[in-house]
């Protein structure tokens, strides 16, 4: 069976324990995950979403349990990737002259995944579905994180199906925000941001000042992943605000690989001389080879600015390190300083390379970088320990946001 929410609102999801990576391999998922769908029953009955294919019979099984499917009026697609609309195409063999409400992008993106021309019907931002004692007000969400996107707001019942915004990859059987780990929950709600939603922090203020100005009352946030916001839904949205505004804590993260450990000393050496010119500042290091490139990315969300090092290799650089700056590359951080490192045997092309992505990605790169031949002895450490004061003397005048 399906969980009561309200009244009129039943979660009729699955919550995925077993989920570790998402996106295929690109993002990992250390707290499971849930696929969140709703039934909103009434005088006409909604369905908001469905779940991931390999759990659909399962999630018709539950759904029949909580309704029989003929008496679904309406589906509303929020967002058609397949986490949340992979069950469609079995649930509208069974019911397939159901209206299937979404954006005109949605359409787009139904018909490029599934080949099936539904009763689709287009809303905009504005529009309303009358289905009996409250409305639903649909407003488009487009790039929060596809183009398609749009949140669903059930006006009688306070509650904003936000879609992926506000969400978090974290199973739990709880279902609500006040019934898990604080800590958990905001580091994955941290997580989820950073690895995701970076890129579209200019969309994400916009659209948060776009549903603060209808001024609506606000009762839960229902995302389709994770926990349901009933405690304080708002705290999210602040959150959310915060993250969009190129949010930084004291922090440095130092991130490398080495192949035969001098890399690693260099990283140590900077560490220390930022530490000793400004203990108040938080310094991380991670072995991008070694540590979970995620996990990493959060990080880097966090601080002020990173140092990034890797051995030379055949006139490049280590692929963990490439791939990892691939991706910050893509995430498009802003306000941001930066500066490359490394150790070399004969070419030392690694800095020269590192330095040009962090140009690219939109970090000030505060300098030239640091090489250094072979292993550091004790006049090369000293170097690196100055590398990481300089970090500093760069930072002066920071301000939090």
């Amino acid at each position: 069976m399906g969980i009561r929410i309200t009244d009129k609102v039943t979660w009729v999801g699955k919550v995925d324990w077993e989920l570790q990576k998402f996106h295929g391999e690109e993002l990992s998922t250390h707290k499971g995950s849930t696929y969140n769908s709703y039934l909103i029953q009434d005088e006409k009955n909604v369905l908001i979403d469905t779940v991931w294919a390999p759990y659909r019979d399962e999630f018709i099984a539950r759904l029949q349990e909580t309704i029989p499917l003929d008496q679904i009026d309406y589906i509303v697609v929020n967002h058609a990737e397949p986490d949340h609309s992979g069950s469609l195409p079995a649930l509208m063999k069974l019911i397939p002259d159901t209206p299937v409400y979404c954006t005109a992008n949605g359409v787009k993106s139904l018909r490029g995944m599934y080949h099936q021309d539904w009763d689709y019907r287009v809303v905009k931002t504005g529009a309303k579905l009358d289905i009996g004692s409250q409305e639903l007000l649909f407003v488009e969400a487009p790039m929060l994180h596809w183009p398609d996107t749009m949140f669903t707001y059930a006006m009688g019942e306070g509650i904003l199906f936000s879609t992926d915004a506000f969400g978090q990859h974290y199973a739990s059987e709880t279902l609500y925000n006040d019934r898990v780990d604080q800590a958990e929950l905001m580091h994955e709600c941290l997580k989820y941001y950073a690895n995701i939603l970076t890129p579209f922090s200019r969309q994400v203020d916009r659209k948060i000042k776009e549903w603060v100005g209808l001024n609506l009352p606000l009762r839960m946030i229902c995302p389709s992943h994770g926990v349901i916001w009933r405690d304080n839904p708002l705290q999210i949205v602040e959150q959310y605000t915060r993250w969009a505004n190129n949010y930084q804590e004291n922090q440095v993260t130092i991130i490398y690989d080495t192949m035969w450990n001098s890399t690693k000393k260099m990283a140590e050496a900077i560490a220390r001389g930022i530490s000793e010119a400004d203990g108040s500042i938080s310094v991380k290091l991670f072995n991008v080879g070694k540590q979970d490139k995620n996990d990493i990315i959060t990080e880097v969300f966090k601080s002020r600015a990173i140092l990034v090092g890797s051995s030379t290799i055949n006139r490049g650089i280590l692929s963990a390190v490439a791939g990892i700056l691939e991706e910050i590359k893509g995430l498009s951080f802003s306000g941001k300083k930066a500066a490359a490192f490394g150790s070399y045997g004969w070419s030392g092309e690694s800095v020269k390379i590192i330095t040009q992505e962090l140009q690219a990605g939109g970090f000030e790169v505060i300098n030239e970088g640091l090489k250094c031949l072979w292993t550091p002895d004790q006049e090369n450490e000293t170097r690196c320990y100055e590398f990481g004061q300089e970090m500093v003397a760069a930072l002066e005048g920071w301000k939090k946001v």
